[in-house]
């Protein structure tokens, strides 16, 4: 179904890695969110990056074609951090720009924090800041990180409810109706173009059944509020206008508590905690621009 290649991250454990544009351009390495196939980066995204750099993506462990084996061997949050350096490392990467989603923007800010050695610059897009930082607003008055806004209760009770196996079709119906719940309202749901999606992502995995592996992991040990306030990684974050598992004042605060070298943040409008085709192309010029904007600067 789809090519690429395994890149062994730590002993015995090797990963599914995909790289699309040309050796030669600059490296961007793209994070999928928990429990997210690489192949959760839409094609469309993927090729308009490749038009300007060496795109990179993966699939964590227990998804896609990666090694399903927490039970048998657990880890921690952290570690799938160290699992981003490990895909650089076996590709030959020395630097690259990093792109995270959800739990893979958390996974970026903890490369911007303990290996900004490694990054030319960072993209954030529909998470929450790995700070204890207080959140500013425009008027002055300081909001502590626990009130900023909370997941939608709609999306709590879909993720409260157990999954059950009722077969392929059954699944992807449950997955459309999840992402229905993600894409915030605001801009129409298409739910032909998800139904591909995630079929094509079981077609890529072999399996249709869902893992729990990354709501088990261990997730302690992952805040870095005095090291994002230092940093020099060029960061930008996306702010979503319809973001309802992180609202847009998450990634107002992230803003705020990320260094201050070069922290830019851009608005997609109507976007919410997905990626349908009516944002993949805002979303491309805005990482391009990012990129851009880095590479001339320095």
């Amino acid at each position: 179904m789809d090519g690429g290649q395994y890149v062994e991250v730590t002993p015995g454990v090797r990963l599914w890695v995909e790289e699309r544009g040309s050796v030669e351009a600059p490296p961007l390495l793209l994070i999928m969110g928990a429990q997210a196939s690489g192949l959760g980066w839409p094609d469309e995204l993927v090729d308009a990056l490749a038009a300007r750099h060496r795109v990179i993506r993966y699939d964590h462990r227990d998804t896609g074609r990666s090694p399903w084996a927490f039970d048998e061997r657990p880890y921690r949050i952290t570690d799938l951090a160290a699992d981003a350096i490990g895909v650089l490392d076996g590709l030959g990467v020395a630097r690259a720009h990093v792109v995270g989603m959800s739990l893979g923007g958390m996974l970026a800010q903890l490369l911007i924090a303990d290996r900004p050695d490694r990054l030319l610059s960072a993209t954030l897009i529909g998470t929450c800041a790995l700070s204890t930082a207080d959140h500013v607003r425009a008027d002055g008055t300081r909001v502590p990180v626990a009130e900023l806004p909370g997941i939608a209760p709609e999306i709590l009770a879909a993720w409260a409810q157990p999954v059950e196996d009722h077969g392929p079709e059954a699944e992807l119906d449950r997955r459309v109706a999840h992402w229905r719940l993600l894409s915030g309202g605001s801009i129409p749901f298409d739910a032909a173009y998800f139904r591909a999606l995630e079929r094509r992502i079981i077609a890529h995995t072999g399996r249709y059944d869902t893992n729990s592996a990354h709501a088990r992991a261990d997730d302690s040990g992952m805040l870095r509020t005095a090291e994002l306030a230092g940093t020099e990684v060029p960061t930008l974050v996306v702010r979503a206008s319809a973001e309802p598992v992180f609202p847009p004042a998450h990634a107002e605060h992230l803003a705020q508590v990320i260094g201050q070298h070069d922290t830019r943040i851009v608005d997609i409008p109507g976007m919410g905690h997905a990626l349908p085709r009516e944002v993949l192309g805002p979303l491309a010029d805005a990482v391009l621009e990012h990129t851009r904007h880095v590479s001339t600067a320095s």
